[in-house]
Order: structure tokens, then C-alpha cells, then sequence
């Protein structure tokens, strides 16, 4: 019964010696009865983390009670290979273990038993189920249309920089962007057109950002950028690149050129500010500014 049930069995001396070896292990190491008995462990399999694995036993040995490995904490003891069809895209069989004490007649321990459990097909499942579950948290992230944040998830980050600052202090600047005469693009070419215009206006803004930026469309024809760690001075660099980069592309939607422009409106956050809220009131004022003042230009939030 032993040599014949689903799971892997060994027994070992306290040197890891190999005293028996089932079915299950034979089968799915190649590895005959014959020649693992006698056999260290760690000599036919060095893929077993060996200092590890010691202390595992240890355990068992000062505690006299079972020691427990989940697929979670380790994918695999020994490196099996797959063949249940649901793993088809893991490679090797994801593994449970439980090491149990044997005693002599005497109460000593002088053996172990290892029990080795495929788990693959829970383990399978529970990671499908976990990829699906990030993919739909990454798709209530993203505006399809320009593949960047939307305005949910932006004003999750506007707050959390927020809080962030003022745990640390660390100045930050949050920049809103709207396209001139939007409008004016879906009148004149239709809204297909100002699709592509909004697709192009997202790719440039991602293409030139940095990696600490947070950058997503926080609604109709209008952008936000948070400009983490940066203040003013460093933040005009990127302001006067942002606006003379888009201004100088090329959108082409049938043949036609669309030329565009766009304003932008940054505050930097404050200790005096009451709550995010405030901040991002801030920088709407600034792109109002903007707008008022011609457009395509940057305006810095000032109280005056």
C-alpha cells in the first residue's frame, strides 16, 4: 500500500540516508528503489536546499512533532516534472511536505518519514485565479484609450502623496493638463480624431516621463502628472519639455495634420494645505490661468 499510494515517501536515518523509498518517488525522479536506498539525499538531489532542509529536521527533533512545507512557502522540495494537464504552463509539480519523528522501542528518534503531496492542480488554480484577479485590479487602473491611469486611481496616488508628505515633508508638485480647443478638434475632424489626439497626447506624456512619475487622464481632453520628489525649479524643466514636445507632434488621422497645443497648471504641495483636495484645487487654478492667459503656456500656482 505504501509503495502504490499518490503521494512520496521516504524514510531517513538522521544523515539523511535514503532507508525507503515508495512508488511515487520512483516514478517521478526515475530514480529506482534499488538505487536510492543506501543513497544520500542531497547527493541525488543537490537541487534540495540542504541547510534548510537540516533545520527543518532539527526541528522536528527538538520538538518531537511534525514540521510543515506549503507550496506557498517553498514551490517545490524535489524538482518533479508536471505532467497533470491543468499545469501545462508550470514546468515542475508544485509540492506539500510534512516530516514526521520516528521512534524506537527506546522513545529515541533514530529515522524520519518525508510525505511529499502534488498540490499542483490547487496550486494551478489558486494562481490563475490570482492572475485574473491582477488583471482585472490593473484594468480598474487604466483608461483604455490612452493606456494610462484613470481618475480614480489617480486621485488614490494624489492622496497617498499627500499623506506621504506630510510624514516626510518631501516636496512634490502635481501638474493638470488640458488639450487647447479640444473641442474644436471633434467638431472639426470628429471624435475618432480627437481619439487619436488624446491616444497621442498619452503616449507622449509616458514616453517623457520619469520613472518616479505618476501620469494618468483624469478626464475628457484633461491630464494630471504627479511630479514626485521635485519641487519648482526641478519641476519647470519638465513643464516647458512637456509642452514644447507636444507642441512640435506631428498627429496625423487621414491624411490630415492636427495641430495642438496644450496648458498645464502646477502646484507644489504645502504644509498649510488642508487635505489633497486643496492640492489638486491648486493646480486646476493654475491650468485656469493658463487657459485665461492664451494657452499653450504653464502657470505656477501662487495665492496671489
Amino acid at each position: 500500500m505504501i509503495s502504490n499510494i499518490d503521494v512520496g515517501m521516504i524514510v531517513l536515518d538522521l544523515n539523511c540516508e535514503i532507508l525507503h523509498w515508495n512508488g511515487f518517488m520512483e516514478h517521478h525522479s526515475n530514480i529506482s528503489t534499488e538505487d536510492a536506498i543506501g543513497s544520500n539525499l542531497f547527493a541525488l538531489f543537490p537541487e534540495v536546499p540542504k541547510d534548510w532542509f537540516r533545520k527543518k529536521i532539527e526541528t522536528v527533533l527538538l520538538l518531537n512533532s511534525k514540521a510543515f512545507t506549503t507550496w506557498e512557502q517553498r514551490p517545490y522540495i524535489f524538482k518533479f516534472k508536471s505532467y497533470l494537464p491543468i499545469t501545462g504552463i508550470h514546468k515542475f509539480m508544485f509540492q506539500n511536505m510534512t516530516i514526521i519523528p520516528l521512534t524506537s522501542l527506546s522513545g529515541e528518534i533514530e529515522q524520519i518519514t518525508v510525505i511529499i503531496y502534488d498540490v499542483s492542480d490547487v496550486a494551478a488554480n489558486r494562481l490563475a485565479l490570482l492572475e485574473v484577479n491582477q488583471h482585472l485590479e490593473t484594468a480598474n487602473r487604466i483608461d483604455q484609450l490612452t493606456q494610462l491611469y484613470n481618475r480614480g486611481y489617480l486621485e488614490e496616488c494624489i492622496k497617498g502623496e499627500f499623506n506621504r508628505f506630510k510624514r516626510s515633508g518631501t516636496a512634490s508638485c502635481l501638474v493638470m493638463l488640458d488639450i487647447d480647443f479640444f473641442k474644436k478638434v471633434n467638431d472639426q475632424y470628429g471624435h475618432p480624431a480627437g481619439d487619436e489626439v488624446l491616444r497621442i497626447v498619452g503616449k507622449t506624456m509616458a514616453d517623457i516621463q520619469r520613472n518616479t512619475d505618476i501620469i494618468g487622464r483624469y478626464g475628457g481632453e484633461e491630464f494630471a502628472v504627479i511630479l514626485v520628489d521635485t519641487n519648482i525649479e526641478q519641476a519647470v524643466f519638465f513643464l516647458d519639455r512637456l509642452r514644447k514636445t507636444i507642441s512640435s507632434t506631428v498627429i496625423s488621422y487621414n491624411n490630415t495634420d492636427i495641430p495642438i497645443t496644450v496648458s498645464l497648471g502646477m502646484s507644489e504641495i504645502k504644509t498649510e494645505m488642508i487635505d489633497y483636495e486643496e492640492w489638486l484645487s491648486q493646480s486646476d487654478q493654475a491650468l485656469y490661468k493658463a487657459k485665461d492667459n492664451g494657452r499653450d503656456q504653464y502657470q505656477i500656482y501662487t495665492p496671489t
